[in-house]
């Protein structure tokens, strides 16, 4: 048996791409467009090119996604957690949970999916301005 993807609904395919390949660095790996049944698929990849994450827009769809915690997370491993979490910080992502262990943080996607960065091997030593940087929201 072989894990293939995760499926996320998106409401907007521009923020999607957006967020999940400028600031979140996942690559296209292949887009189906399906007018019969009017949505597209993309599916998303790390570099490694690990399982990957199915982006789903239905085309018609109005529905507002709700927080998407009864889902619970995607998680990603980074191999530098502060580096990570300054870049998509710089570049207007809300750090939820920040890594004030040096080890853990929690981000958002446009639609509410909570997303856990996870630190590449040991945890990094606890930092400014990390390490005093309130919790925001809910992850």
């Amino acid at each position: 048996m072989k894990f293939l993807h995760t499926m996320v609904r998106i409401r907007d395919v521009e923020e999607s791409l957006d967020f999940y390949i400028n600031k979140l660095g996942l690559i296209e790996t292949k887009r189906n467009e399906v007018p019969a049944g009017k949505f597209t698929l993309i599916f998303l990849a790390t570099a490694a090119g690990e399982a990957e994450i199915e982006l789903t827009h239905n085309w018609d769809s109005v529905e507002e996604y709700s927080s998407g915690r009864n889902f619970g997370h995607l998680a990603f491993e980074v191999d530098d957690i502060y580096q990570t979490c300054q870049h998509l910080q710089d570049n207007g992502v809300v750090i939820n949970r920040p890594p004030r262990c040096g080890r853990m943080a929690f981000i958002k996607s446009p639609d509410n999916v909570s997303i856990e960065l996870l630190q590449k091997g040991a945890a990094l030593t606890p930092q400014e301005p990390w390490l005093s940087m309130a919790n925001t929201g809910v992850w």
